[in-house]
């Protein structure tokens, strides 16, 4: 049915136009489909944008930016395809052969929580410190010191498990893993620096498994394989490190070879080994039920008090008898000069007995209180059980080369500390291990944080149990005895488990093996990825590496690196400055979440919420503390050398970007996406008394801004500085008061300009200085531009428009700003509603999470809708805009609107109609008087000529050439005379040609018969005009704007009419200038029955990134 809206803004008459409207939307039906778009303010007709051209009538009112801001629909398809694998993280021998439509599609993510993060976590931490030196560590320093040191360790390792989580889950992280995070968080520099020593401690780490890998071969499995053998107990030492450089090149060599292969091998590899790693830690606990019920025989024989090493006796006997006869035993060789029992013995044997204690006593025995504190002494010190007689003999210095069991090394408590440092730090790099794995996994922000702290926290309830445990179960004399010399060379952790103890030995072997390969693996992509940032030069050439990305060359120098490791040989001699590296790199991990949760930046929206500065702070200072307590100088040392390097890559200049975390470099240069936030231009009006209009407008600001960044509150006075200069400073005295009353902290600065738009434009071009200038506009909607009689308000509008998208910066343009939420005012239960119907850079994403990160919004959810075309999957498109907005770290609602091609109805015809009609008269009848005057004035400079020369023979009595008539006369009479000549020109064309004679003939024109003449033409021209009006159609294009601004609102209205703030993306204005009447009343339809709107505008770059 045809609708009769017809009522016009002017009181148009509506006869002579309604029979014609249907036949007119009718032939509209088409207009998208197939119509060849004609010449219009609103049509880009170039041919550069034939692929992404839209040739609907729903999105009409955006197409002329259609190649700048593509549909949402378009760009959601481009992320359906989007994918987070690392560089590495996945095996590219079958995909990157080129094999065009052969390629094998790459399979997504499927590794979850469970297999993707906890499990390999667990085998990086339990690995030599569980196995090899846990035992050690309590015996010497005590169940309570030990559990002082692991609950420190745990602790620092938790808070810096915390700080990484946040850090991992505020974006994708790619290969380089704490490289990464710190460098894009506090800057190339400290991120080089920390990077490197973080590598060299990784590769060195690698020297130091499979430097245990071998002594486990050695010691516990095949000691006959030595292929140096010491003649004399003082040679022994030099014997085993000699070994342990053979056979550790031999490993490294078969390590690398096996990573250069393939990852995936490792990975498989690493399946095997984390297996043997958990049925180690389950025959732990079964060996500790075990004792309660019955304790495993490992006896350990003491000489007095003295421990004893039982490798070459059987018997912990000094004598026995066989058939009855009292024959000498293997013991009284080793201490006497021969097998008579008269023979000449040291005197310490000599006056003492040999007793056997049950090494493994139980966990019922009482042992635990025996080991409650510490036994810390120098080196070679003897392993004694004070408990047990013992009579002065030989000096005990000069027993060291006797069959006793000594400390190897100077004991004491921060040495405890220092190696449980090494080796558990190390070990707790799975920290790192799951941002690296993060290519890997189906969801990395999920899996991650859950993963790495449930690791983390059953790890240490792992550790702290087996310190009591063992403090409870083992004799001290075992427990200090490091190698197991004293239970003929077995483990001692493995004397305790149960089956046997070779499920102990095999399980720490390969725990040592896998953690060894992992070192490989880890350390040359660690390498790569700070090579390919290119900070230091020099590196640059091991960014490169085999066609599929395996990092060859850095695999080359980790190798390499990692033989002089092997080379020195000593466990503990490579293990000491590790733990300062890793140490210094969660430092530097902490720092960086504290310093992004302080700044609040505004890419900081980490999708792990259990996170606190203070708590990142306290890691920190934790890890600085253990770094000088462990050990002063080895602290110093890795300080230093990474101060080198920081000083280095500062001198050379690294040119990357990235974390400008606050103004101290005043660059030109824009900053990185990732740290992107709205530097605010503040457009104020005032009225005649130079106050503010719209105070709202700057509350507004202060609820985006919450006193971050740089804020600019401009105004425009018109006309000169000299006459302008006191309200130029009362303007500007309002203004500061203003943005006092409303707690804006910012700038403010006054114009006084010939005229506002060139204000405005100055404004805009030079506000700010250097690198502190403003990036966005924020301005009041012209209410009343309908209203006013001056069309200059909404064509500065328009211009300031065109000077922001011309000048790159994004604008903010709000609608009924005076209903904006005051800065005391709290908002209750509402939503944030989000138009998102062209793609921008992603303002309209930033803006409410910026917005609620203020009190007054805080309780506002946020909504995104999405249109929907007749082409597009609407279901896949939520889907998509969901997975989007996930790796955003954004939690909103996602609705997706279907808007059909419907046929253009006779509602959006005749509105369009009405429009364009309305433009035309106000064109024809409502002209302004300066218009009127300049119009005037073109006429009488026209005619001036012509009228003098006409009146230089006439006679000077004549009305035309009064002196004493006034200058508005004497135009006027100009004027009609002008209007004369031209109404008989035809006339006088005829007379010339029938008479040439000199004779002319000149009339008198009196202001009555001007007036009577100029109403005469004027009522013939309107009704001219009114005759055009209402024979027009409406331009095509125009109709179709006009029906995107209908249906869209509609749309709008149906969905967000009652939401606290409907953010929508706003049409860019006409190419053409001759178009800007109805550029303003588009936009009227569109924001109809709204109340709180913001148009916005983006500056044509990215601000919010899915990366961290």
């Amino acid at each position: 049915m045809h609708r009769k809206w017809c009522v016009y803004f002017l009181k148009l008459p509506t006869t002579g136009h309604n029979r014609t409207c249907l036949a007119e939307v009718q032939d509209l039906k088409s207009c998208g489909d197939g119509v060849p778009k004609e010449n219009s303010p609103f049509i880009n007709n170039t041919d550069n944008d034939k692929g992404n051209s839209y040739d609907g009538t729903n999105m009409a009112l955006f197409e002329e930016e259609m190649d700048s801001n593509p549909m949402v629909s378009s760009l959601l398809n481009k992320l359906a395809n989007y994918t987070n694998l690392t560089q590495g993280a996945q095996e590219h021998e079958e995909a990157d052969d080129d094999e065009g439509p052969k390629k094998k599609a790459v399979k997504s993510p499927q590794m979850g929580t469970f297999m993707g993060v906890y499990l390999p976590c667990l085998q990086n931490i339990l690995g030599v410190i569980l196995f090899l030196r846990l035992t050690w560590i309590v015996g010497t320093a005590g169940i309570l010191e030990s559990l002082a040191i692991v609950g420190l360790c745990c602790s620092c390792t938790m808070l810096t498990a915390i700080s990484m989580s946040a850090i991992a889950t505020n974006g994708v992280v790619p290969a380089g893993g704490s490289y990464y995070m710190i460098s894009r968080s506090l800057g190339p520099e400290f991120g080089g620096a920390v990077g490197l020593c973080f590598y060299l401690g990784t590769t060195f780490a690698g020297s130091m498994y499979i430097l245990g890998t071998i002594e486990i071969l050695l010691t516990y499995i095949v000691p006959k394989a030595a292929i140096f053998v010491a003649e004399r107990k003082e040679d022994e030492v030099d014997a085993l490190l000699n070994n342990m450089r053979v056979y550790g090149t031999c490993c490294l060599a078969l390590m690398a070879v096996v990573v250069f292969v393939g990852v995936k091998y490792v990975n498989k590899l690493a399946l095997v080994f984390l297996a043997c790693v958990i049925l180690s830690i389950l025959a732990i606990y079964a060996g500790v039920i075990k004792t309660i019920f019955e304790p495993p025989d490992f006896p350990v024989c003491m000489l007095g008090n003295r421990t004893l090493q039982n490798h070459n006796f059987d018997k912990c006997l000094k004598t026995e008898i066989i058939d009855n006869v009292t024959v000498t035993t293997k013991l009284w060789k080793l201490f006497c000069k021969g097998s008579e029992l008269n023979a000449t013995c040291n005197e310490y044997f000599a006056n003492n007995n040999v007793t056997l204690v049950q090494g493994i006593p139980g966990l019922t025995s009482g042992v635990i209180s025996e080991n409650m504190w510490s036994e810390y002494g120098p080196l070679n010190m003897l392993v004694e059980n004070k408990k047990l007689p013992s009579l002065g003999g030989s000096d005990p210095a000069k027993d060291i080369y006797m069959p006793y069991v000594v400390n190897d090394i100077t004991t004491f408590f921060t040495l405890v500390l220092f190696c449980v440092l090494v080796y558990y730090y190390y070990g707790s790099n799975c920290i790192m291990a799951g941002s690296n794995r993060s290519g890997d996994l189906r969801d990395a922000q999920k899996s991650i944080p859950i993963g790495t702290i449930l690791a983390i926290a059953t790890t240490s309830v792992i550790y702290i149990t087996c310190v009591v445990l063992f403090g409870a179960c083992i004799e001290g004399v075992l427990l200090r005895d490091k190698f197991g010399d004293s239970v003929k060379g077995n483990l001692v952790i493995g004397t305790l488990s149960w089956p046997s103890p070779w499920v102990i030995v095999i399980g720490s072997f390969f725990s040592c093996c896998g953690a060894g390969l992992q070192s490989l693996t880890g350390a040359p992509r660690l390498l790569q990825a700070i090579a390919r940032d290119g900070i230091v030069p020099f590196l640059q050439v091991f960014g490169h590496g085999k066609a599929n990305g395996e990092p060859t060359w850095a695999l080359l120098l980790t190798a390499a690196i990692c033989e002089i490791g092997i080379l020195i040989a000593s466990l503990d001699s490579v293990a000491p400055i590790l733990s300062m590296f890793f140490l210094m790199c969660y430092l530097f991990v902490n720092l960086a979440c504290a310093v992004q949760t302080l700044l609040r930046t505004p890419n900081w929206r980490p999708r792990f919420k259990y996170y606190h500065w203070a708590l990142s702070f306290l890691g920190m200072s934790l890890c600085l503390a253990l770094m000088f307590i462990s050990s002063w100088y080895y602290a110093i040392v890795a300080m230093a050398i990474a101060s080198c390097i920081y000083k280095y890559i500062e001198y050379r200049g690294a040119e990357k970007e990235w974390a400008r975390y606050a103004l101290i470099r005043l660059e030109e240069a824009p900053p990185h996406t990732k740290n992107w936030r709205p530097q605010l231009l503040v457009l104020l009006n005032l009225d005649s008394d130079q106050g503010v209009k719209h105070p709202r407008l700057l509350s507004f600001t202060t609820q985006l801004k919450a006193g971050k960044g740089l804020t600019i509150v401009g105004n425009v006075l018109e006309g000169t500085y000299l006459t302008k200069e006191t309200e130029s400073k009362r303007a500007e005295q309002n203004i500061k008061a203003s943005m006092s009353a409303e707690r804006t902290k910012g700038f403010c600065h006054v114009v006084v300009s010939s005229n506002l738009r060139d204000g405005f434009s100055h404004l805009i071009q030079s506000a700010g200085l250097g690198g502190m200038k403003h990036n966005t506009v924020l301005m009041a909607w012209p209410g009343t531009w309908r209203q006013s009689n001056d069309p200059q308000s909404w064509r500065n509008f328009i211009e300031t428009v065109r000077e922001t998208t011309a000048a790159h910066q994004a604008l903010l343009v709000a609608k009924n700003v005076d209903s904006f939420p005051t800065n005391q005012d709290r908002l209750g239960e509402g939503t944030i509603d989000v138009w998102w119907v062209v793609h921008d850079g992603g303002m309209l994403m930033l803006l409410p999470f910026l917005l609620r990160q203020h009190k007054v919004w805080r309780k506002c959810k946020m909504r995104i809708f999405t249109v929907a075309q007749m082409d597009d999957n609407s279901i896949q498109m939520k889907k998509d805009l969901q997975m989007f907005l996930y790796h955003l770290r954004l939690d909103a609602e996602v609705e997706v609107v279907e808007m059909h091609d419907n046929d253009i109805s006779a509602f959006t015809y005749e509105k369009t109609l009405v429009m364009e009609q309305r433009t035309q008269m106000l064109k024809q009848m409502q002209l302004s008087r300066t218009e009127r005057e300049r119009e005037i004035q073109s006429i009488t400079d026209e005619s001036r000529s012509s009228i003098r020369r006409k009146n230089q023979g006439a006679a000077q009595s004549t009305n035309l050439s009064r002196q004493s008539s006034s200058v508005e006369d004497t135009q006027e009479d100009e004027v009609a005379q002008l209007i004369h000549d031209r109404n008989t020109a035809s006339h006088a064309t005829i007379n010339d040609k029938a008479d040439t004679g000199p004779e002319r003939v000149h009339m008198t024109w009196t202001k009555d018969k001007l007036f009577t003449e100029r109403s005469r033409n004027r009522e013939c021209n309107a009704n001219v005009a009114v005759r055009d009006l209402f024979n027009m159609k409406p331009n095509q294009s125009n109709v179709r704007r006009m029906h995107t601004a209908v249906k869209l609102n509609e749309v709008v209205v149906n969905k967000s009419q009652g939401a606290h703030l409907v953010l929508l993306n706003m049409p860019g204005p006409p190419r053409n200038r001759g178009g800007d009447e109805n550029y303003m009343e588009f936009l009227e339809v569109l924001l109809e029955g709204l109340n709180r709107v913001l148009l916005v505008r983006g500056g044509g770059r990215e601000v919010i990134t899915i990366y961290s």
